[in-house]
């Protein structure tokens, strides 16, 4: 069985993702971060493709680690938005949405110019708060759990993450 994070950006996926993989010794698997690697980056895939050609990439790469067992599998914010991602996903995994604030998100993407849908904007907590109030339904529709991640450490998290995964497995 994988372990597959979702949420928006900032929330915290790829920190909570290494910490798993960590303490469990599963291969850690960061959906963005294997697109970079093969195809560059996003930020520039966004501009010279457009959304759509970066959203099949991420469905491709879907389909070749839902064929996989054992992962920690950190998504980009987007990717679970395609409900066929989200199916092959459950196929061998079990997807916990991590929620967090708006206020808790924007104080950690604000300063990082690569996020592709938050450049350009003049407002970008409008932005920010238009992304999640058409996501959140999306997460909390598609995942078996739901994690809240405010006030909480990365240890805290990926330990709730963990307890709830052994529950799932039995």
């Amino acid at each position: 069985m994988n372990i597959v994070l979702c949420g928006m950006m900032g929330v915290g996926k790829s920190t909570i993702g290494v910490k798993i993989a960590e303490l469990t010794g599963r291969r850690w698997v960061d959906t963005d971060g294997v697109i970079t690697t093969r195809y560059g980056r996003i930020s520039d895939i966004f501009e010279y493709y457009g959304e759509a050609y970066f959203r099949n990439l991420e469905t491709e790469l879907v389909k070749e680690l839902s064929g996989q067992d054992g992962l920690v599998i950190s998504t980009g914010g987007g990717l679970v938005l395609r409900s066929a991602n989200s199916e092959l996903l459950k196929k061998n995994g079990k997807l916990f949405f991590l929620r967090a604030t708006l206020e808790t998100l924007l104080g950690r993407v604000l300063a990082d110019e690569t996020r592709p849908l938050l450049r350009g904007t003049d407002d970008a907590e409008a932005q920010m708060k238009a992304l999640l109030a058409q996501r959140m339904p999306i997460y909390e529709h598609t995942a078996d759990f739901i994690v809240d991640t405010d006030g909480k450490s990365v240890e805290e998290t990926a330990a709730e993450v963990l307890a709830l995964a052994a529950g799932a497995a039995q």
